[in-house]
């Protein structure tokens, strides 16, 4: 049956009620809220101190370092001069074995990690490296584990306000006291024997926290719904499918290429029968925000099943970019990259926000890797894109994106939509994209875009399924290996996204799933699946420094100063979507959506085991740390 080929294990399940507000024995179900809950005062105070947060070169406050995803550091007391000094300053073992995506936290003077499933989340007073002062464990339900398409993982949690907010894969968003790790609430998002789970990060924007669902492999409905800080009350709750009212779209202001969209319930008619109520368009992967405009900027996930046989037309809204309001959830623009998506190429990746020269003209721009192998520069305010181009030299399943309809120019040999049980062979890049959610970094010094990326191909066959809640509704078999039918399964990029090319690149033996981090010192970190840490310059790619870890390094890196002192973190501990197969013991090919057979060989070179490690310089290789960012 279809289980055994995609995840190796299947569970029966029903659909549960959806709980609005704080989860409670007997909790009764409650209709989505009729209007915005109009901001508090806290909304005000909570910017001014998430300004002061970012502003502040010596903390980390959010999982992007910044609203605008950056990851980058002003802090050059670590730089090409010295890197090579640095050595393991402390290290915390999570006590967990699947993957370790995300990153730490730290706001004044306190760190904090996080692990996957159960989700535990630990405090570190920095004044004491390396002891546990307080600890909080989620216990999400074990229950929910089979309904993880890519391995038990989370991207990690979210401060503001004294409180941290996290999310767990049995769909629960909950707030903690950031100074004793008190639960102060814990809201239900979905139903996970529904298929919905959680493993983004949320954003905070004012006086609401942010947080979307996964589950496109179980044919659920997207969502991307605001919460009230103070309590978890559903402000505002936005749908990827449906009528424009649950997917909070006005068809005559909210624009398309950088006019109204005119037609009303696109997300609807474009889609056969009603099967946009099992079409995915979830919202799994990063947020960012623009404060002046006031926008948050996301992306959504593939359409549900994989076999596009089943789903003609556009499929509106999945794998699409979203501009939004915070305070209210509508759309001011959406842009879909890659309309009836034939290979799971998920639009979820991260939208880094930057001022940019485009064409000898300064404009406010989004910079989106894709997963579908496509560099996109967008306008930011308007949505229409400004530069499109392959940034993996594999990409073959279309040949460009036509400027003037933002639409890809597709390869009909490598379509998927052949008829059933067609295997379409050689499609570049795999359904991993030649990028996932592992975030770019970008550097304000050196105005380029740091990626880690995949270098994968598939072959892919559809077959039929049917909508069953709580099975998997994937309808395809997927096998990945090398673009190059050799070693190399990754790349290491600094990205012009002005121009769409690459300025330098570092070949990898396996997919680079860590996250970038870019510093005033002009170096770039990265870590690899087999476990090494590296940083290089910024400008060459020079690899400076590396050093391997116990387990392979899924997480983002990221960087704090202490006492005059910069460090460099990183979680590593194997696992991921790319690395399931290790994580989850499974052996088939086919396994893992695909991944198993392309990273069988993983297991010589690491293992399991989740490690928190900090890195400092020796001895006197220190100087001085600069301005804010």
């Amino acid at each position: 049956m279809i289980c055994k080929h995609i995840f190796s294990y299947c569970m029966a399940g029903s659909v549960a009620a959806l709980v609005w507000g704080p989860a409670a024995a007997g909790a009764q179900t409650n209709s989505q809220p009729q209007a915005p809950i109009p901001a508090s005062s806290t909304a005000a105070a909570v910017a001014s101190e998430l300004k002061r947060l970012q502003q502040d070169p010596t903390g980390w406050p959010m999982q992007t370092g910044n609203y605008a995803g950056w990851r980058y550091t002003p802090l050059d007391q670590i730089n090409r001069s010295n890197v090579n000094d640095l050595k393991i300053g402390w290290q915390i073992s999570t006590g967990v074995l699947r993957g370790h995506e995300g990153g730490p936290l730290v706001v004044d003077g306190m760190l904090y990690f996080h692990t996957p499933q159960p989700f535990i989340i630990y405090a570190v007073d920095l004044d004491r490296p390396g002891e546990i002062k307080w600890q909080y464990n989620a216990n999400s339900d074990q229950n929910a584990v089979p309904m993880a398409c890519c391995d038990l993982v989370n991207r990690g949690p979210a401060y503001a306000d004294g409180k941290l907010f996290m999310t767990t894969l049995d769909n629960h968003v909950i707030a903690l006291d950031a100074k004793t790790g008190k639960e102060l609430w814990k809201i239900q998002n979905g139903s996970y024997t529904a298929g919905e789970t959680i493993t983004m990060s949320p954003l905070v924007v004012g006086d609401k926290v942010i947080v979307g669902n996964a589950g496109g492999e179980y044919g659920v409905r997207g969502t991307l719904t605001a919460y009230g800080i103070a309590d978890g009350r559903a402000v505002w709750r936005a749908y990827g499918t449906g009528p424009d009212k649950d997917v909070l779209i006005d068809p005559q202001t909210t624009l398309m290429m950088g006019k109204p969209i005119g037609e009303a319930d696109l997300g609807v008619k474009s889609w056969h029968g009603d099967q946009w109520q099992h079409g995915g368009a979830s919202a799994w992967g990063w947020i960012t925000y623009d404060p002046e405009l006031n926008l948050i900027y996301y992306g959504t996930s593939n359409p549900g099943t994989w076999n596009p046989n089943q789903r003609p037309g556009d499929n509106k809204w999945s794998t699409s970019i979203f501009a939004r309001d915070p305070n209210t959830g509508m759309a001011k623009w959406v842009y879909q990259l890659t309309p009836h998506d034939e290979w799971d190429y998920d639009a979820v990746n991260e939208n880094v926000l930057a001022d940019l020269d485009i064409g000898g003209r300064q404009r406010k721009a989004l910079v989106h890797l894709d997963r579908n192998g496509f560099g996109y520069t967008i306008d930011r305010e308007t949505g229409v894109p400004l530069v499109a181009e392959k940034f993996d030299p594999a990409v073959n399943w279309a040949e460009r994106i036509d400027l003037s309809t933002g639409l890809p120019v597709r390869v009909k040999k490598y379509s998927t939509s052949q008829g059933v049980d067609n295997n379409v062979q050689g499609i570049c890049p795999a359904s991993i994209g030649s990028k996932d959610q592992q975030p770019i970094a970008y550097s304000p010094r050196t105005r380029l875009f740091y990626a880690p990326t995949n270098h994968v191909c598939m072959d892919y066959q559809p077959i039929d399924i049917a909508y069953v809640a709580g099975q998997p509704y994937v309808g395809a078999i997927v096998s990945m290996y090398g673009a190059d039918k050799g070693n190399q399964l990754g790349r290491f990029i600094a990205w012009d996204a002005t121009t769409g090319r690459a300025a330098w690149e570092i070949p990898e033996n396996w997919a680079v799933w860590s996250g970038a981090l870019a510093t005033g010192g002009d170096i770039v970190f990265y870590g690899t699946m087999d476990g090494y840490a590296k940083a290089v310059e910024a400008r060459s790619g020079q690899v400076l420094w590396q050093q391997k870890l116990p387990s392979g390094i899924i997480g983002n890196f990221m960087s704090f100063q202490h006492k005059g002192k910069q460090y460099v973190a990183v979680l590593s501990g194997i696992g991921g979507w790319a690395a399931l197969g290790l994580a989850a013991g499974l052996t088939d090919p086919n396994a893992g959506l695909g991944t198993v057979g392309a990273f069988s060989d993983l297991a010589k070179y690491t293992n399991l085991g989740g490690t928190l490690t900090v890195f400092e310089l020796s001895g006197d290789s220190t100087t001085h740390a600069t301005a804010p960012r």
